[in-house]
């Protein structure tokens, strides 16, 4: 299984790390107010860890579940302590009335975050598609984004010990188009659904036969 270090104590955070430890991956938890971080840690069980903020995770991967606007600064602050490692972003940059992008240009946070972590690091998008309620308790699609194949493959092995089923989008300047599918399931929840309950997934039809 994973190593996983989680940056935030929130919500995400929680469900996230709740999975993890259920599929067997070791997590640690990281969190400006180590209080938070200790509560959190010893509310998952599992062994979960506390680390000392600011300095380099334990995990292989690191998922920053954090808001969209604290993600790049928190990875330039943790600066070469990232090195080598699998960064995930899981958020969702919505504008004041949630029916667009926080960001007018066609880049994402992910994109972002590139930019700002050392060159061994490696950047993935991934679970800004799904609620937290859903990822706690259904079996959502996982839509993953990134240039590194390997980053790519571990962060899929992580998501399918979630019980989960990875799909990768492509590249990482698909991850602008992730964070637009963001919008998407926020306007299907206030119109065309009308509730929470779901998520964006793929129906894939039989094979036709030759001829």
């Amino acid at each position: 299984m994973s190593n996983i270090s989680i940056i935030g104590t929130g919500n995400m955070a929680r469900t996230i790390g709740a999975r993890a430890i259920a599929g067997g991956n070791t997590v640690e938890v990281l969190g400006r107010d180590q209080s938070k971080a200790a509560d959190l840690a010893q509310a998952l069980g599992g062994g979960t860890m506390t680390g000392e903020w600011g300095t380099a995770p334990a995990g292989d991967i690191v998922i920053v579940a954090l808001l969209h606007d604290g993600v790049v600064p928190v990875v330039t602050q943790y600066a070469d302590a990232l090195a080598g490692k699998v960064i995930v972003d899981i958020s969702n940059p919505f504008n004041s009335t949630f029916d667009g992008l926080a960001h007018r240009e066609e880049t994402s946070i992910a994109q972002e975050v590139a930019k700002a972590a050392p060159a061994s690091a490696s950047v993935v998008k991934a679970f800004n598609t799904v609620f937290r309620h859903v990822l706690e308790k259904g079996r959502p699609d996982v839509f993953i984004a990134g240039d590194s194949a390997q980053a790519k493959a571990s962060v899929g092995v992580f998501v399918e010990s979630l019980g989960l089923r990875p799909l990768d989008v492509g590249s990482l300047k698909m991850a602008h188009w992730l964070e637009g599918a963001g919008v998407v399931t926020v306007g299907l929840a206030n119109h065309g659904v009308g509730n929470l309950d779901f998520a964006l997934s793929i129906t894939e039809l039989p094979a036709r036969a030759n001829g």
